[in-house]
């Protein structure tokens, strides 16, 4: 039964549901990116710190709620806490809209990264349960995709709110652009309680008659006996690899959560989300010079990264065509490469040059850095945590590997402005590319090749690799 859904036709209901799944991305992408089209007309007084918070304090509430919902989706599933994120979101951009302080704000923000960070704890490992073997990667990807089109869509929302009402930005405008982002999660939360249950997790605690209901909605049609008789081979072999090991923390699962959480440490430590956080800032002073007031230099930084934004969104596309048909290995090492010569690039422009070449040359650098990781990184860091684990601990693992990625967004944007503060921009970007080459020879030495197999096919390679280590 397990092969049969591993190898079904992937039919418009399979995509319908991956981008249901990955609605959260889409707020992921909205939510990291608007904070920076509002900040400078937030009126409320805050020091540095708390400003430092506001920018990148959800990414801690994302930390916390991708380790909450590891256990929880385990134990309740992943359907209810997709259906619990969604409505958590929605509350915390509507209390951002309708804030009377900023202590409010700063709660309202840490609500939303709890919500995020859940969602991105359980989106992949969904889809990574339901989609067949040869379109699993297409179908978890989409969770990357999303992420850049939301970050785009909250760069065009922002501009459309103060071109249509630019007297209101310190009033009405800021309020509106952050509360837009319960619009999506309350569409998700009413959709997502139709959507069915992970066939694996249900034959995992034994509700036989709601897997046989689930692969029906997914077009599968098999018998309850059918359904006991993969049930209880599944637990037979769960349960031997539990005795062999006496954990279901296998050396395997623990070599599959190192290489992802190392993947995910990467994915943010080279730099990727510093032009989304504080691209409109960075990108009015690089390429606007002086503008006349506030409001004229948010919307220059505003157009200057929605470029960048778009560029996001077109170069995922391409990642999202490839990694079935290349894997996951290959896309990764030239896309850190990537990351690396035009983040060389870009960082020589910004050093060396001034005018009309500085601004061809850093735009260049910038725009193919970002489809460099949009291509070979952002995707397949979100698709690995979702197929590497077995599925007793599937929930946990991601979660904890999201939790790592959310730690790991938060250090490099908290320490970002310092390190630009004490060696420059051109070297901070240089830095950016030594650690991009770094990951090169970690994505060559640990990461395996998983295109075309299983989940549980999977779950051996790594066992595998971590029994020729101990051999070795």
């Amino acid at each position: 039964m397990l092969s049969g859904l591993d190898s079904a036709a992937t039919t418009g209901f399979y995509w319908y549901l991956a981008l249901l799944a990955c609605v959260g991305g889409f707020l992921f992408g909205y939510d990291t990116a608007v904070i920076g089209s509002v900040l400078v007309f937030i009126p409320y007084h805050l020091g540095s710190f708390a400003t430092g918070y506001l920018v990148a304090g959800a990414s801690l509430g994302a930390a916390v709620g991708a380790l909450g919902a590891g256990p929880l989706t385990d134990r309740f599933g992943r359907k209810s806490l997709l259906m619990a994120d969604a409505a958590v979101y929605a509350l915390g951009a509507i209390l951002s809209a309708v804030t009377i302080n900023a202590g409010m704000l700063l709660s309202a923000r840490t609500l939303i990264g709890v919500a995020v960070g859940a969602d991105s704890a359980i989106a992949t490992a969904y889809i990574a349960e339901f989609a067949p073997a040869g379109r699993r990667g297409q179908l978890s990807i989409i969770q990357q995709w999303m992420i850049t089109v939301g970050i785009l869509v909250s760069y065009l929302l922002a501009l459309l709110v103060f071109k249509v009402a630019p007297g209101s930005a310190y009033g009405a405008d800021w309020r509106i652009i952050l509360g837009l982002g319960a619009v999506p999660a309350l569409l998700a939360l009413v959709l997502r309680a139709r959507m069915p249950e992970s066939p694996r997790w249900l034959m995992l605690h034994g509700r036989f008659a709601d897997t046989r209901k689930a692969l029906g909605q997914l077009g599968i049609e098999v018998s309850d006996e059918q359904v006991r008789h993969s049930a209880e081979q599944m637990a037979a072999a769960e349960t031997k690899e539990r005795k062999q090991h006496k954990s279901q923390w296998t050396p395997g699962v623990k070599r599959a959560l190192m290489v992802v959480c190392v993947f995910f440490i990467f994915q943010q430590i080279t730099g990727i989300n510093i032009p989304f956080y504080y691209g409109p800032q960075l990108l009015t002073g690089l390429f606007q010079g002086t503008t006349a007031g506030a409001l004229a230099a948010a919307i220059a930084g505003l157009q200057a990264a929605a470029i960048l934004g778009a560029v996001n969104v077109v170069a995922t596309y391409f990642g999202f065509r490839w990694i079935d048909k290349f894997g996951r290995r290959p896309l990764a090492l030239w896309g850190y490469a990537g990351m690396a010569v035009f983040m060389v690039i870009a960082a020589l422009g910004v050093a060396t040059l001034t005018g009309t070449p500085k601004i061809t040359v850093v735009m260049v650098g910038f725009s193919f850095f970002i489809t460099s990781f949009a291509i070979g990184v952002g995707g397949t860091g979100w698709l690995i945590q979702g197929e590497v684990f077995p599925t007793n601990v599937r929930g946990r693992a991601a979660a904890i590997a999201a939790s790592v990625d959310w730690l790991a967004n938060f250090v490099i944007i908290e320490v970002f402005p310092a390190l630009q503060k004490a060696i420059g921009l051109a070297w901070v970007m240089v830095l950016f590319a030594g650690l991009a080459v770094v990951a090169i020879v970690f994505v060559a030495r640990f990461l395996p090749e998983t295109k075309g197999l299983s989940v549980e096919e999977v779950v051996t390679v790594f066992e595998g690799q971590a029994a020729g280590d101990k051999a070795a």
